[in-house]
């Protein structure tokens, strides 16, 4: 008979690697599909179905991405650079506190963006995301005051709440667009999950939240 105590030991340092390597795995993808990455992501997507070639020139798509990437990733990674010279601050936010006054300084550059898409008159999606965005972010941190709920899966709703809007309204389909968010959004809190971030609740509460502020403000307005 085979030594039960030796294989276990065998397969415990085996189990173990796997282990890391799977939480290194979360930790990338967490940090690809990231809440200041994935408007960024997103617009790139939505810019990319089609819907808007005939709309949007290529001038006015690069200024809407260079708004979007410098409102929504790089003033708030500048703002989180700049808080965490202070050795008090948790630069990964993993305590509710440390998330107060970046989500104060984001919800300030979201409206920033919104000034700006407003040039943009004929197509209003793109100005309304960034307001539905402010609400989000205004919910996310009163929540976040007494409870931790997930952002990063809060930042997926409100993508997938996006797509599903825009399809809607416009009468369109596209599939392949909304396949990758509703993938990306299940490997994202996948990934949460873990990392041993939240649970399971606090992440749908996360998804749920965003998808049902950004949907009404999308399809309605």
């Amino acid at each position: 008979m085979p030594n039960t105590a030796n294989s276990l030991e065998f397969r415990l340092p085996v189990l173990e690697k796997s282990f890391k390597m799977t939480q290194k795995t979360a930790k990338i993808i967490s940090l690809i599909f990231h809440p200041i990455l994935l408007p960024v992501l997103g617009f790139l997507l939505l810019l990319n179905t089609g819907l808007y070639d005939y709309l949007l020139s290529g001038q006015a798509k690069r200024y809407l991405l260079l708004v979007v990437f410098f409102t929504t990733a790089t003033l708030p990674l500048l703002s989180i650079a700049m808080l965490a010279l202070n050795p008090k601050f948790d630069f990964l936010m993993r305590e509710r506190q440390h998330r107060i006054v970046p989500l104060v300084l984001s919800s300030v550059f979201y409206y920033i963006g919104f000034v700006l898409l407003s040039r943009i008159h004929f197509l209003p999606v793109f100005k309304l995301f960034m307001i539905g965005s402010v609400l989000l972010i205004v919910a996310l941190l009163l929540i976040s005051v007494k409870w931790n709920i997930n952002i990063h899966m809060a930042a997926a709703g409100a993508i997938t709440a996006t797509f599903f809007a825009v399809s809607f309204r416009g009468g369109v389909n596209p599939e392949g667009a909304l396949v990758i968010i509703v993938l990306v959004s299940g490997i994202t809190g996948t990934a949460q999950l873990m990392l041993e971030k939240n649970n399971i609740l606090q992440l749908a509460a996360g998804y749920s939240l965003g998808f049902l502020i950004l949907y009404p403000v999308i399809y309605f307005f």
